[in-house]
């Protein structure tokens, strides 16, 4: 590992937070170290465990460092990359050509930077002339994106910086434990209670971010969208309404309060567990200062309904004038490192760069000018991600994958993984061999965050710089290199540069104009400006942004004057309750529900290889109420087999008395017996085509 004289600037690789640290080389110049980077607003120097041990997957001991292919025995033998570049390209061209261009896919990564994910969706549609790419970022916040373009007509997890949360008078939060998936931020709600604010923790276990709270409900997994409604409910029969805000700055009203009355408190009890009082209470905490926020994270998103368990919580925001103003609204709490920035420049199936619909003439013309092409040659929308991995080896027959382990992280793993199994050609492009990777005919070893620049998009729709630091192993080369290197064996030979500013330079001009316009945004303003949030076009004079006189200064609070629909207002959808995909019966009693632990990062393809992150949570368990455990002859610690109609998964039992008695809940780090996907539900919600991970019904038995 070689390393520059001086420390770094940077930002960690893992979760939307994006937290700002410093690398400096260690004397020897054969580790590099992890400082605080106090400066920094998002996390002002503080770090989790993971971004601390990050250095760790830097090691050529844990990480891939030449590109492999898969031998006529079967075997994944070391290749040059010529020989490795030379494979895929065939494998994608003979495809193509055998079976017409959609039965190749592409299939990409919400950790990817900015410039590999536009890159990526050009390849595919420029390159491969497919329509089939998506990502896993679908898996993450898509429902919320969805609602947020149906009721404010712009998507972007936050629309205000993290540090108006301390300054709200009250926060519902809805599905997320950020003591753990977010620990740097967990002092957001801290210093949001310790200014005399209130917190609402809605969660079916008490978790460490629930015990801070105010208030914790503990709704059954699937009843969320329930109890947004309830609560609406009462907020009108209370006479709590905003009339004037929803006169001035909504449409749609009248319905959304027809449904919500026919969501009554009592009923809204049975279905969701929660008694009536614990409801009122809830609405008079949110209701009594002048200003409140609701977040919302992937309990509520991974859901079948989720586009509408969202937008119901919405409806509350709207209802209540809690949106548009300052210190108010609603958020998403985005999960991966860029998936915000990921959708928003062409990894979706139905996107182009600077969040354009594909279906969209204008933003055709406007995309296929910047590309050189006809536009007329891009292909429609494709496959969401879980459908294109359901139609892989049948109508999709090669596949290349970039930043994404999905024998790990998709819904009804065991299935996925058959079908990435019967795929004619495989080629993975990733840092580490994940258990995909393993499956391919070609591994392509690429850079990661500390090896290469590149922009990533955090939670709040700042756009960040991350800088190169080190010098990669000989053997391994950027995303960018291998998209330029097939695009040329592909035989486009110009358009896919290797060097990120100047792919970032092409994506200003594709976003210009756009929802998500970056036109304004420089590395060097990224730089000066601690990040750079979007939309923020470029000005007359060009982007100088804050220090010149034309340039914008980027929007760091969004929709305060008006929303970002036609005639400026926020939009209320009528929702209604209705189950899950999968409820309880006599032969799966209880519910599962799923999620993440500290010590651990999505699919665990890295954080499993980092010795530190292993001692503190070494492998998957079964969460358990001690009534259940007791019921079912459970003992701490003892192996328990979880089965669900697609399958059984085996982890060792940890009672506890912080979940509800009818809901086990697995994290979802690991693969093997105890892979927690292999149980999951892929029923998809209808709008934004998230799968249900976050419950299905199972029977739970002493292996």
């Amino acid at each position: 590992m070689h390393t520059s004289d001086s420390a770094i600037d940077t930002h960690c690789p893992y979760c939307a937070l994006q937290c700002g640290m410093r690398l400096r080389p260690e004397p020897g110049g054969a580790t590099v170290a992890v400082e605080e980077r106090t400066d920094f607003p998002v996390n002002r120097g503080a770090l989790c465990g993971k971004g601390r041990t990050a250095p760790a997957v830097l090691s050529s001991r844990v990480r891939l460092t030449q590109p492999l292919v898969r031998t006529h025995a079967g075997q994944l033998e070391p290749a040059t990359w010529e020989e490795a570049l030379d494979a895929v390209a065939a494998g994608l061209a003979r495809t193509g050509r055998t079976h017409g261009p959609d039965a190749v896919g592409v299939f990409g990564g919400g950790g990817l930077t900015n410039e590999k994910a536009y890159a990526l969706g050009k390849f595919a549609r420029v390159a491969l002339r497919t329509s089939q790419i998506d990502y896993n970022g679908r898996f993450c916040m898509s429902s919320a994106a969805a609602a947020h373009q149906r009721a404010f007509g712009l998507d972007r997890g936050l629309p205000f910086p993290l540090a108006d949360i301390p300054r709200t008078g009250c926060v519902i939060l809805v599905g997320s434990n950020l003591a753990e998936t977010m620990p740097p931020a967990l002092r957001y709600l801290t210093e949001l209670k310790a200014g005399g604010g209130t917190l609402i923790v809605i969660d079916p276990r008490r978790t460490r971010t629930a015990e801070q709270a105010d208030l914790h409900l503990a709704p059954r997994p699937g009843t969320d969208l329930a109890l947004a409604l309830g609560l609406l409910h009462l907020i009108v029969a209370e006479g709590r309404v905003d009339e004037e805000f929803i006169a001035a700055r909504t449409t749609g009203w009248e319905e959304t309060r027809a449904a919500a009355m026919a969501h009554w408190p009592e009923l809204v009890e049975r279905i969701t567990g929660i008694p009536v009082p614990r409801l009122r209470e809830a609405v008079a905490l949110f209701c009594a200062p002048e200003s409140a926020m609701v977040l919302t994270a992937r309990g509520p998103e991974q859901q079948s309904k989720g586009t509408d368990t969202v937008g119901a919580w919405i409806n509350l925001c709207l209802a209540t004038g809690r949106a548009g103003r300052p210190l108010s609204g609603y958020g998403c709490l985005t999960g991966q490192g860029n998936g915000q920035g990921g959708r928003e420049h062409g990894q979706k199936a139905d996107q182009l760069p600077g969040y354009r619909k594909l279906t969209d003439p204008a933003a055709r013309a406007h995309v296929a000018e910047v590309w050189g092409v006809d536009p007329d040659s891009l292909p429609g929308p494709g496959r969401s991600a879980y459908e294109l991995l359901d139609a892989l080896g049948t109508d999709v027959k090669a596949l290349l994958l970039m930043g994404s382990n999905p024998v790990v992280s998709a819904p009804r793993a065991a299935h996925i993984e058959d079908r990435i199994r019967s795929l004619d050609f495989l080629a993975v492009a990733d840092v580490v061999l994940s258990e995909t990777a393993a499956l391919a005919d070609v591994v392509l070893p690429v850079t990661q965050w500390a090896e290469e620049t590149g922009t990533t998009t955090n939670l709040e729709g700042r756009v960040l710089l991350r800088r190169r630091a080190i010098t990669p192993p000989p053997g391994v080369r950027s995303d960018l290199d291998v998209l330029h290197g097939l695009a040329a064996r592909l035989g486009v030979e110009k358009g896919f540069p290797t060097e990120p500013e100047e792919v970032f330079e092409e994506l200003r001009r594709a976003s210009a104009g756009g929802p998500a316009d970056y036109s304004g945004i420089t590395y060097a303003r990224i730089e000066a400006e601690q990040g750079v949030f979007w939309p923020c076009p470029q000005g007359p004079e060009g982007p100088e942004g804050p220090g010149g006189s034309e340039g914008s200064p980027g929007t760091e609070r969004l929709f305060l004057d008006r929303f970002a629909t036609d005639d400026g207002r926020a939009r209320f959808v009528p929702v209604s309750h209705r189950d899950a995909a999968e409820v309880p019966d006599a032969d799966y009693p209880l519910l599962l529900t799923t999620g993440r632990v500290v010590a651990q990062y999505q699919s665990g393809a890295q954080t499993r290889r980092v010795d530190e992150l292993n001692a503190a949570a070494p492998g998957p368990f079964v969460e358990l109420h001690p009534r259940l455990a007791a019921r079912i002859g459970a003992v701490e610690g003892s192996p328990l087999a979880v089965t669900s109609r697609r399958g059984r998964a085996v982890a060792p039992a940890r009672i506890t008395d912080t979940i509800r008695v009818d809901t086990v809940f697995m994290p979802f780090h690991w693969p093997g017996k105890g892979r927690a996907n292999t149980l999951t539900n892929p029923a998809l919600d209808p709008t934004s085509r998230m799968p249900e991970f976050k419950v299905c019904a199972v029977r739970v038995e002493p292996a």
